[in-house]
């Protein structure tokens, strides 16, 4: 018993470390973006670039490998939804990269933005002069 209570204890830990539960708010929000743009593309983007190429639904494209027969179901390879997923992962895929552009772009301005001048104290001064004073001097 005290093992498992020792398993848990450490998984505890674990879980609660920042980086496991960003992983897990990224999975969360990674899913739901997934699902707005499946939703983009299968009802707004595909049905746009069907009408464009004749009225074509691409969920229906398909080669009849064998037609349908009294005792068999047509054997067909829909490549339509081929296409269709496709679409799906070059969208996701060109906003992940304008995500990832953008963020570039912020830490590169946090980086150029010069830091400011060090704020010198009176005692140093006055030392740096005593030592300036000093070398002449010599």
């Amino acid at each position: 018993m005290e093992r498992v209570k020792s398993f848990m204890q450490e998984f505890k830990k674990f879980i609660s470390r920042g980086n496991v539960l960003d992983l897990a708010v990224g999975v969360i929000v990674g899913g739901a973006f997934t699902s707005i743009v499946n939703s983009l593309v299968n009802d707004i983007i595909m049905p746009v670039i069907g009408l464009l190429f004749g009225g074509i639904d691409f969920t229906k494209l398909r080669y009849v490998v064998t037609p349908a027969t009294a005792d068999m179901p047509e054997a067909a390879i829909y490549y339509g939804n081929f296409i269709q997923n496709v679409a799906n992962f070059l969208l996701t895929a060109f906003a992940v990269f304008v995500i990832i552009k953008a963020i570039n772009r912020l830490r590169r301005k946090k980086k150029e933005e010069p830091a400011p001048a060090p704020v010198i104290s009176e005692e140093v001064k006055l030392l740096t002069e005593i030592r300036d004073l000093l070398k002449e001097k010599q």
